[in-house]
């Protein structure tokens, strides 16, 4: 870490880690270079590589930064699942939330924001410096979406757990190839049939 050693420092490289992650979220890989970020976080251009040593660095920052911040926002969201409603709808709602993003009951918006994120998912894998940082991140992913399913009374292994996962993935990209304008909507409707013969074992 370059030059963030002061409090006023650690604020500056976090403001700058926080304005790439909104950047990142809202236009991709593309949208994070050195100005934009610090033009976003209202800080002088020359910010961005003191801090940081190199785009990549900034980048990989950023990818960790929104991240972390989803990861916690599950957790946050099963402690309520535990306490609350553990039907399937809210089951599927919030593993939906951990892989498509949050719902912002524009649909519209909505399906554009999935479709960005699948982009930048498929980005990240040509971006060989991200690789350790998503299987870290993947593996994390796994193990809060096998918690979920646990506390929900649908208990998943991990090749059950990859299974789920591919047919959310695969019911997204098919409608986004049909130009479905509510990606989610599929998603959720494979998910929860795929869901109700356990729930109704149990």
């Amino acid at each position: 870490m370059t030059g963030a050693t002061t409090p006023k420092g650690e604020r500056r490289r976090a403001a700058l880690v926080e304005a790439a992650a909104k950047l990142l979220v809202e236009g991709g890989f593309d949208a994070v270079r050195h100005r934009a970020v610090a033009e976003r976080a209202g800080l002088p251009l020359a910010s961005t590589t003191y801090y940081f040593d190199s785009l990549e660095d900034l980048v990989t920052a950023a990818v960790e930064h929104h991240s972390n911040a989803e990861l916690a926002t599950g957790r946050r969201r099963l402690e309520e699942l535990a306490t609350r409603n553990r039907g399937v709808q809210a089951t599927v709602d919030l593993v939906l939330e951990m892989l498509l993003g949050p719902e912002s009951g524009d649909p519209e918006a909505d399906a554009e924001a999935v479709l960005l994120r699948y982009e930048r998912l498929v980005a990240t894998g040509r971006r060989p410096y991200l690789r350790p940082l998503m299987r870290t991140l993947s593996a994390q992913l796994d193990e809060l979406l096998t918690e979920i399913f646990a506390r929900s009374g649908t208990p998943v292994a991990g090749a059950e757990l990859k299974r789920l996962i591919a047919l959310i993935d695969g019911a997204v990209v098919n409608a986004l190839i049909e130009i479905d304008p509510e990606p989610r909507a599929a998603a959720a409707r494979m998910l929860q049939a795929a869901l109700e013969p356990a729930a109704s074992a149990s």
